[in-house]
């Protein structure tokens, strides 16, 4: 539970608790010591009622009219004295709550947590051996719980102030540690989606300054391998182009004229065999449709090692061919294309790999997809190069989303800092991949 809370919360949790228990102490030591300190400072005016007492006796047995000598001691007191005569007609005693004879300003909570001591006395009044009243020391504790109440509010409000400069300071501390952890969190992310370009602010305590500037050196060591990784892909898918054009070439320029010589070799004999030579003519018919098959296979070959004619008609020419060709072999499936003129400027590396995903995607349609209908865009938008292919079929396995081919395509897109996504949405799949053009569209394949 601890463990889910934020770093604030965390934070401001115990110095609330701190606040909440420094007034709780400071009401039990209130309600502990106030009560006997009241007592004690009003302890010498218990002592002085009673010498009172004493000597108003004594001067009653002396007087020769002791009622009019009380009379005129009780006169003389007066009301707001803490030393009073009660008669005994006057009966009942004081209680302690006649000690605050003004509480307007004090809460009653307050006056209630203090338990207000008994400090009063009383000491007999005699005259001729007969108890006529008592000297009642009953003094007003309303300045003292007054005082009390002001020092509790002095205590309280220094306690708030302290909490609150205390929180204040844990607040800025907090903004200053949890900004420079959120820009190191930011940057992770960054680094795991594979953004180096863009540094981590360096700030906050050393500690944290220092995972910064380590997490910034990390960024840099792994934007060098990135590129150097890149570059050895894009080196790689030269050397595969290469390869690829050196075997396209021999098959086209030693395979195609054998097969040529055998086609024109059987339609020969096909014509120039007796009419009544049944075998021999279904024998030479069958070789020249084998040969025309082989000849098809050997051309569907080429175009998937590599298609030359790229660079006699542009790729945009191309892939429109390449849409023709689907659509002839796909009759079945509702193919419709937008197509960038802008793709004409694309040559070298960049304009095989464009039309390399766009075939290999039209392939799984093909073979895999059993959808009735497909869209291919392709978009040249500024610095970037988009390409779409979308199509209504039973979308990609869960635990394959990427087949041999695909997989070759992400290969060849990441060589040139681009990227390659399959995804299903709304029933359709769609094979995406977004390529920067600037920096690929001249670049030649190495040999």
């Amino acid at each position: 539970m601890w463990q889910r809370l934020s770093f604030r919360t965390q934070l401001f949790l115990p110095l609330g608790v701190m606040f909440i228990t420094a007034l709780i102490m400071g009401g039990v030591l209130l309600h502990e010591f106030a009560t006997s300190q009241l007592a004690d400072e009003n302890e010498p005016g218990r002592r002085a009622a009673v010498v009172v007492a004493a000597a108003l006796n004594d001067a009653l047995r002396a007087s020769d009219n002791p009622r009019q000598t009380l009379d005129a001691f009780a006169h003389s007191l007066g009301a707001s004295s803490d030393i009073q005569f009660r008669s005994v007609e006057a009966g009942q005693a004081p209680s302690p709550k006649d000690a605050l004879r003004d509480t307007h300003s004090i809460p009653q909570w307050f006056t209630d947590l203090l338990a207000i001591p008994d400090v009063s006395a009383a000491s007999p009044v005699e005259i001729n051996g007969n108890h006529v009243g008592d000297i009642v020391f009953q003094p007003d504790l309303s300045a003292d719980m007054f005082e009390k109440w002001v020092g509790f509010l002095a205590l309280t409000c220094f306690i708030v102030a302290l909490t609150g400069l205390t929180g204040i300071i844990a607040y800025g501390f907090a903004g200053s540690a949890l900004r420079p952890l959120h820009n190191l969190g930011q940057g992770l992310t960054r680094m795991r989606r594979g953004e180096y370009a863009k540094p981590i602010p360096v700030g906050g305590p050393p500690e944290i300054r220092q995972s910064c500037e380590e997490a910034n050196a990390l960024a840099r060591t792994l934007e060098q391998l990135s590129q150097n990784n890149r570059e050895l892909l894009h080196r790689l898918v030269s050397l595969q182009d290469d390869e690829r054009r050196d075997l396209a070439r021999e098959l086209h320029d030693e395979l195609g004229p054998l097969l040529f010589g055998i086609r024109a070799g059987a339609i020969a004999l096909l014509e120039t065999a007796p009419n009544d030579a049944g075998n021999l003519g279904n024998s030479a018919q069958q070789v020249v449709l084998s040969v025309e098959a082989l000849q098809q296979a050997s051309r569907r070959i080429l175009d998937r090692l590599r298609p030359l004619y790229i660079e006699d008609l542009g790729l945009k020419t191309s892939v429109q061919t390449l849409l023709q060709n689907f659509r002839k072999q796909a009759s079945h499936v509702d193919l419709t294309a937008a197509i960038d003129p802008a793709l004409e400027r694309i040559e070298g590396p960049l304009a095989q790999t464009v039309y390399r995903v766009i075939q290999e995607a039209l392939t799984n349609v093909l073979r895999h997809a059993k959808a009735s209908s497909a869209h291919v865009q392709a978009t040249v938008d500024g610095a970037a190069l988009a390409i779409e292919i979308s199509d209504d079929g039973r979308g990609f396995p869960a635990d394959n989303v990427f087949g041999r081919g695909l997989t070759g395509m992400q290969e060849r897109v990441r060589a040139l800092s681009g990227s390659l996504s399959l995804l299903r949405a709304n029933e359709r799949t769609y094979v995406r991949c977004r390529l920067p053009v600037a920096t690929m569209r001249d670049k030649p394949a190495s040999g």
